[in-house]
């Protein structure tokens, strides 16, 4: 069974993550960390990228993050681009992970543009990770050095809280600690009573 696993920038889905990988029947799936990992050694992605943003996407064979950065923020027409030449070979990918783990009860697929690249569509459950706004603004500012406004782009160019809720099975509100361990406990012991029907 495939549970995807998003939220908002910021909302701390990767802290919901880790707290699901603590349960031995459970294994994650990381998208965004897995996109980037293809994007350094994806001979597919690297033409496509270099063919649609230039030479200078890459430096000494790695990706330059701060070029495309630079490319994608305030155009979404780009950001589209990049997502559709990197999400197809992440769902390849997947596939292939998810061929792995058979014997596992669940997979967390964890994605910060689920609904947006329709990776939602390969999941059986979705869970979306809730936190108040200017948390999330704060919090992300201070992780990636970024300004208010890089940030503001990127919460722009996901889906909205309120479509992200309606199209989910289970909230988290990330809270306190406490509150969050006691829904992720509450909704694993659900999840695990599904993958065993599932089976």
């Amino acid at each position: 069974m495939v549970v995807g696993l998003t939220g908002g920038i910021g909302s701390g889905k990767t802290t919901i993550a880790a707290l699901f990988d603590e349960f031995e029947n459970v294994v994650i799936y990381n998208a965004d960390v897995e996109a980037k990992q293809l994007m350094n050694s994806s001979s597919a992605i690297k033409s496509k990228i270099i063919e649609q943003f230039g030479e200078k996407s890459f430096l000494n064979n790695q990706l330059n993050n701060s070029y495309l950065a630079s490319l994608v923020f305030n155009n979404k027409r780009k950001l589209d681009v990049l997502t559709s030449i990197v999400h197809p070979e992440v769902k390849k990918h997947f596939q292939y992970f998810k061929n792995l783990h058979v014997k596992k009860e669940y997979i967390i697929y964890e994605n910060a543009i689920l609904f947006e690249s329709k990776s939602n569509l390969i999941c059986d459950t979705i869970i979306t990770v809730f936190t108040p706004l200017d948390v999330r603004i704060k919090r992300t500012m201070l992780r990636d050095h970024s300004s208010r406004e890089e940030v503001e782009f990127r919460i722009n160019n996901q889906c909205s809280e309120n479509s992200k809720h309606l199209q989910s099975n289970y909230i988290i509100h990330n809270n306190t600690k406490e509150l969050t361990q006691s829904q992720v406990r509450r909704i694993h012991n659900i999840l695990t009573k599904k993958a065993a029907k599932f089976d």
